[in-house]
């Protein structure tokens, strides 16, 4: 996994990326809509987990250089995560993440663009604050002051940009809102 992002291996790196997929593999996501109909409220809610199961070797003293036996590192997806990647696949570009792999916050907006350009239907505007802000989209809510999100966000575009060129994001004019349009991350074949 580190080889596949270009990251060091072993060291700290490396007991990062264990103790992530700890975390990963301790966590419950939660889906939700809420509807009003005509006389009654309907609520649908879903949950899942990202792995089933997980064995991840690793050595503490980093002298062992080959596992031993059959002790090879071993992620399985969950049944409804792994349906839900076929079902709606998002193109990226992988190169693109190990590129921004020390930018959490550029690589949150590229994989976000990611997906909306993917999905945009043309060129639509998604509010930077509110309840359905991308404030709140890419988890940024401790921005509290506006100005100081559009300012990070302007320089999180500007990294996009570098990897991805004629990705169609921008701040609109009132600076209330970003535009996008529809287009792909990753070269079309």
């Amino acid at each position: 996994m580190l080889d596949a992002f270009g990251l060091q291996q072993g060291g700290s790196q490396y007991r990062r990326l264990v103790a992530s997929f700890q975390r990963i593999f301790g966590a419950t996501i939660f889906f939700g809509t809420e509807r009003q109909l005509e006389r009654t409220a309907v609520v649908h809610s879903a949950r899942f987990n990202f792995m089933s199961e997980a064995r991840i070797w690793y050595s503490r003293s980093g002298l062992e250089r080959l596992l031993p036996g059959d002790c090879q590192n071993m992620i399985l997806l969950s049944d409804e995560f792994y349906r839900e990647i076929l079902d709606h696949p998002i193109p990226t570009d992988l190169e693109a993440a190990k590129a921004l792999s020390s930018s959490p916050a550029a690589l949150d907006l590229f994989m976000w663009l990611s997906y909306r350009c993917f999905t945009a239907q043309g060129q639509e505007r998604i509010p930077l604050f509110g309840p359905f802000g991308l404030v709140n989209q890419l988890g940024s809510a401790e921005y509290a002051r506006p100005g100081k999100f559009r300012e990070k966000l302007e320089g999180w575009l500007g990294i996009v940009r570098a990897i991805w060129p004629t990705c169609p994001a921008c701040i609109d004019g009132e600076g209330t809102g970003l535009l996008v349009d529809r287009a792909f991350a990753v070269v079309q074949s």
